[in-house]
């Protein structure tokens, strides 16, 4: 069985980018999957360990990552990191699935870079830097400090845009589905010809 594709989303909070993720695991036709992430905090509520997350103390994830066991980690808090395990995403692709990653513009540079042609980066933009702080501040649910920190993170994660293989603009939901749909269908060689995608 050929291996799947890893398929890469990043963009600054505010894009959209769960949305998309959402609406494209409903097309069978694409043949995604999902990694599990690995944490060095504790479960939350009624979080399974290799359900939500691999949850793992401190001392085993800086093993592993000195191990060079993930793909992409990343010290959120002091003390707290999350990363990708290289066995899951082998776990995911060698089932013949396409993974589909939801990680940050850092990590999917480095995840290109650790697997090639094997990966696609995509990167989702807001129609507008405007707009972006526009849906930010819809939300209704952070303070002035956290959009703002949010915003100055956003200017970074533009500046990688270029870096990345495609480059989706969100200014309409289904529209971007689309434009991924088809990008991914045209890459995986599986998959129908590309000229056979309707949209």
């Amino acid at each position: 069985m050929e291996k799947g594709k890893i398929i890469v989303l990043s963009a600054p909070s505010g894009t959209g980018k769960s949305s998309i993720i959402k609406r494209l695991m409903d097309y069978p036709e694409l043949r995604l999957g999902f990694s599990v992430s690995a944490t060095s905090r504790a479960p939350r509520g009624t979080e399974r360990n290799g359900v939500e997350y691999y949850f793992i103390s401190h001392e085993e994830f800086m093993s592993s990552v000195e191990a060079g066991a993930f793909v992409e980690w990343e010290e959120v808090y002091s003390g707290t990191c999350y990363g990708t395990l290289k066995s899951e995403v082998e776990r995911v692709t060698d089932a013949g699935l396409n993974l589909i990653m939801d990680i940050d513009v850092k990590g999917g540079l480095n995840v290109k870079k650790t697997f090639g042609d094997r990966a696609i980066t995509i990167f989702i933009l807001p129609p507008s830097k405007e707009e972006l702080e526009r849906r930010l501040r819809g939300r209704g649910t952070d303070t002035e400090e956290v959009i703002r920190k949010r915003l100055d993170k956003a200017d970074f994660e533009l500046s990688h845009a270029p870096e990345f293989d495609e480059r989706v603009v969100n200014d309409d939901l289904e529209k971007a589905v689309e434009e991924i749909r088809g990008i991914i269908l045209r890459e995986d060689k599986n998959m129908k010809p590309a000229e056979q995608v309707v949209g």
